[in-house]
């Protein structure tokens, strides 16, 4: 019992840091730490460098390709201004009056189509005040619309998505990023139904009220060196990458990689694993490989700067990929503990004979204490996932289905106020909590957990 107080005390120190903006990198092991000195049965040099370093270290070398294009691409997406190219073709066509449709479809084009989320933020925050201004609806609402189409359906449920919280899954139940299709759409279709509908009713009440988007001051971004004087390309060479990026990865995922004879695998050398374990990453990294190079052949005109976007994308992920690993080398210290044993066998108590139950759950759960969508499922799966993996087969579970509510599930409670994504979003856009994260968490927590929960009874 001592050892689960310690670690319900880490965990409300860790978000209270959290929150207060302090570096995960930081403080993730030593709030760990603090658990491990209160359960007393760990020494504290060896669990920080045997487990948390060697976790962290796990996390990174299996990811780090999939965060790194991932920066490289958005990165290039940004400063050729091809997101911007996108950005004004949508207001084009849905008109500027309808702000919030015109940027939440932004955001879901440039997500789905690989560029990171954090990456969008920084992207479209000045567009989004142009709109709202001109519509006249408070800039209040500006972080919530952006989280609706960056941090939800793009993120978790669309098949083929490249969005971490969409390839961790594929390992552990040896599917691809298409898992689960139609429940995907579905779930998909709920989150944007159902988010659309508060925002255009939060929309209407300020009318009513009379309250406009104010006056804020000047508008000041950190967008990086993107060389806002660079004219953005027309639409279709814009769009040429992220159809790429889809087709290639529909191709790699479904046809090509699955064919290919890899027995070598078996070998120590090369991890004794399987293809099924490595062919979703491996079609991932091909596919958004292809995508950089189709950029970079669009926009070969631009010759040294290409060298230095790349070199920019290719720094930019290092501060992702360390976070993400210090929430997951936290978690690996947490599971190392007496105390998460009670706590794994209540997860895994949680209807056994129902594992998308259990697996909802759990992942919610973890995915929320440590404020991180990647890092909670990284934990959960690291943890549970062969268990899942077992008890889906057992009864008679299409594994493509466990990925996709696994998927789904870290996209709820992962957004509570001290997740990074939304603290970060808020300091773009210039909002506080108490003015922007009641309608963040309806669009971010209440629509996505409606929606894996829909999924998970149809299941």
């Amino acid at each position: 019992m001592q050892s689960v107080v310690g670690i319900l005390v880490s965990l409300c120190l860790l978000m209270i840091l959290a929150y207060r903006n302090h570096s995960v990198i930081v403080i993730a092991p030593l709030c760990a730490l603090l658990a491990v000195a209160v359960d007393g049965e760990l020494p504290l040099l060896a669990t920080y460098t045997q487990i948390f370093l060697d976790s962290v270290g796990l996390f990174i070398v299996r990811y780090f390709p999939l965060f790194l294009l991932g920066a490289i691409f958005g990165k290039l997406m940004e400063a050729t201004g091809s997101a911007t190219s996108i950005a004004e073709a949508i207001v084009r066509w849905v008109g500027a009056r309808r702000a919030v449709l015109a940027l939440v479809l932004t955001c879901t084009i440039l997500t789905y189509g690989g560029v990171s989320l954090f990456v969008v933020v920084f992207t479209v925050f000045p567009l989004a005040v142009a709109l709202f201004q001109q519509a006249d609806l408070p800039k209040r609402l500006i972080p919530a619309s952006i989280a609706l189409g960056a941090f939800t359906f793009t993120m978790t449920a669309l098949p083929g998505s490249v969005q971490i919280q969409n390839l961790i899954p594929m390992p552990f139940f040896k599917t691809t990023s298409f898992a689960a299709p139609g429940m995907g759409c579905l779930a998909a279709a709920i989150m944007f139904g159902l988010g659309m509908l508060w925002l255009n009713w939060r929309a209407r009440q300020a009318h009513e009220h009379n309250e406009g988007y104010g006056d804020h001051g000047a508008v000041v971004t950190e967008s990086a060196p993107s060389e806002p004087s660079i004219t953005p390309p027309p639409l279709f060479i814009a769009l040429a990458p992220l159809v790429c990026l889809f087709v290639l990865n529909l191709v790699c995922s479904q046809y090509l990689v699955p064919g290919w004879k890899a027995d070598y695998l078996a070998e120590k050398r090369f991890g004794a694993t399987t293809l099924g374990k490595v062919q979703g990453i491996w079609s991932t990294i091909l596919a958004m490989s292809g995508a950089i190079l189709c950029l970079m052949a669009l926009h070969w005109k631009r010759g040294r700067d290409l060298k230095e976007i790349l070199s920019a994308g290719a720094q930019s992920s290092l501060m992702p990929v360390f976070n993400a690993g210090s929430e997951f080398g936290y978690g690996s210290i947490i599971a190392a503990l007496g105390g998460f044993t009670l706590i794994k066998e209540w997860m895994v108590g949680i209807a056994p004979a129902r594992p998308l139950v259990s697996e909802a759950i759990s992942v919610n759960v973890l995915a929320g204490i440590t404020g991180s969508a990647s890092g909670g499922l990284s934990i959960a799966l690291e943890a549970l996932g062969q268990t899942f993996y077992e008890r889906g087969l057992a009864a008679g579970l299409d594994p493509g289905v466990l990925h996709r509510v696994a998927s789904l599930s870290c996209g709820g409670l992962d957004t509570l106020p001290h997740n990074g994504a939304v603290i970060t979003l808020l300091l773009i856009c210039g909002a506080t909590h108490r003015q922007s994260y009641g309608d963040i968490a309806m669009v971010s927590v209440v629509g996505p957990m409606i929606a894996t929960a829909t999924v998970v009874l149809l299941a």
